[in-house]
């Protein structure tokens, strides 16, 4: 099996719960972490590609908004305001690093088969030129992905990292991984370090922990997961309230659920 610090490109996916206080503010002290161990792998010689969430809840705290607007327009306005507050904030962290961001915002339309190559060829160019490409879903146009909140930005990641060829896809949730039982109701939960295959049970597992663990839940990380495998990429599924364990992973030490095809034996 390849060792994490051999992977040279890195698709890595923050969730909401990862950039934004119970409250729905957004977690500065976080961020600004996440930033920091982000630019150290990237200064340790990996291509890292970030897919955001984030943008509706830094619109609604930019606008005095306490709560998620219910209609489609209402959380299309906020997405606009926020992805503005998200990038600026980005580019403000990373250039104390002296770290170039870019941004690309994607719709599943965007991902039809004849427009594909559009995007692998511009984050091949942006990876060529030693930018950090910062991928969202352009939620003031993804009028589908709204109003079914079903965490599409899990799926998406996996869609960049095959088009990126990249050799690890990082789901940052608020979980440590996959759990063999819900650890929020049994104290005997057991965190399932590798997963070869997904099964009926692994997605039996997925359904039972639902909607707790992240704004899009596990249903949608093993569906990444499955999307991944397809182009034979491994994914890690992992705590993004410590982002600081990313030093961990990269230096082959075990962190969270490492979901891949590959055999120790390999």
């Amino acid at each position: 099996m390849r060792r994490m610090s051999e992977r040279k490109r890195i698709v890595v996916k923050v969730g909401t719960s990862t950039l934004t206080h119970r409250t729905g503010l957004l977690n500065i002290r976080r961020v600004e972490r996440l930033v920091k161990t982000l630019s150290d792998v990237y200064n340790a010689g990996h291509e890292v590609i970030l897919v955001s969430s984030g943008a509706i809840g830094l619109g609604m705290g930019k606008l005095g908004m306490t709560e998620k607007p219910k209609d489609t327009p209402g959380k299309q306005a906020c997405a606009a305001v926020g992805q503005c507050e998200l990038m600026n904030l980005y580019d403000n962290l990373f250039s104390d690093y002296s770290i170039t961001i870019a941004q690309m915002l994607l719709t599943k339309y965007v991902l039809l088969e004849d427009r594909r190559k559009n995007v692998e060829n511009t984050l091949e160019r942006l990876l060529a030129i030693g930018s950090i490409p910062i991928v969202n879903e352009n939620d003031t146009v993804a009028i589908d992905e709204l109003e079914l909140e079903v965490g599409e930005n899990d799926s998406l990641a996996a869609h960049v990292a095959t088009l990126a060829k990249a050799d690890l896809l990082i789901i940052m949730s608020d979980i440590d991984g996959l759990y063999d039982k819900d650890p929020h109701k049994s104290d005997e939960a057991r965190l399932i370090p590798v997963v070869h295959e997904i099964n009926d049970e692994i997605h039996d597992l997925a359904g039972g922990v639902g909607s707790k663990f992240g704004s899009g839940g596990m249903k949608t990380k093993i569906d990444a997961v499955e999307i991944a495998y397809q182009a034979g990429i491994d994914v890690v599924l992992m705590n993004g309230r410590r982002p600081e364990k990313l030093y961990d992973l990269f230096e082959d030490k075990r962190v969270g659920t490492l979901f891949t095809l590959e055999t120790a034996t390999d």
